[in-house]
């Protein structure tokens, strides 16, 4: 039977003068969480959002924000955005020295915590710390900006963490971010995720029929 995944739209891709009617009209086309993508142009080079937009948007939806934090150092940010009203915070081994302590203070903020692997990060890690996720992030692009083609070989890399996580017997979620398309998305649940991170795909045309395009391809490929 075919997994229908969570939809997680990133805001990334969205008319940043208009945010608030962003977020209300994604939840109303079907999202399921949204995706904010924090980048600070030194660990990655883009700079977007703080913590103040996450708290201006955060009454525009009940969805929960998935906050996707690409900047270095990364503990000094997760109180802020957590009281900003972050639902998840997920974080790069290579944004602090200690991730394990990182993850751990995550929970403690009553988040759930997520952790990333860009596409030249082992997935070694994972082994060390995946009693201490909720999410696991698999980018299918090396992140900074929007708009990127979907690296194909993060297919193993998916079904590598999907494996990791069931010998775990870890509940967490397997996300994918990176030049998701209707296209792939079907590829990237067959693989192992539960979650889709789509920017440029969702926001162009019609948002509800772009996430039910997404919603929909695993099931029309086990059927083909």
């Amino acid at each position: 039977m075919a997994v229908t995944p969570l939809i997680c739209p990133s805001i990334l891709a969205s008319d940043f003068a208009r945010l608030g009617e962003e977020v209300r009209v994604l939840e109303a086309a079907g999202a399921d969480w949204i995706h904010v993508d924090v980048m600070d142009g030194h660990f990655v080079p883009n700079i977007t959002l703080g913590p103040d937009i996450v708290k201006a948007i955060r009454p525009h939806t009940t969805l929960p924000f998935d906050v996707h934090l690409m900047v270095a150092p990364v503990d000094p940010w997760l109180e802020a955005f957590r009281e900003a009203g972050a639902d998840v915070l997920t974080v790069h081994p290579e944004s602090g020295p200690h991730l394990h302590r990182t993850l751990g203070r995550i929970r403690q903020l009553g988040a759930k915590a997520g952790v990333v692997f860009n596409p030249a990060t082992p997935l070694s890690i994972l082994e060390e710390v995946v009693d201490l996720v909720d999410l696991v992030l698999i980018m299918s692009v090396n992140p900074g900006f929007g708009g990127q083609k979907f690296i194909e070989s993060s297919l193993k890399k998916i079904a590598g963490a999907r494996a990791i996580l069931d010998r775990a017997g870890s509940s967490a979620h397997l996300q994918v971010d990176g030049g998701v398309t209707s296209a792939n998305a079907a590829a990237c649940v067959a693989a192992g995720a539960d979650a889709l991170v789509a920017g440029s795909f969702v926001f162009k045309g019609d948002y509800a029929a772009n996430i039910a395009a997404l919603k929909a391809a695993p099931a029309a490929q086990s059927f083909s």
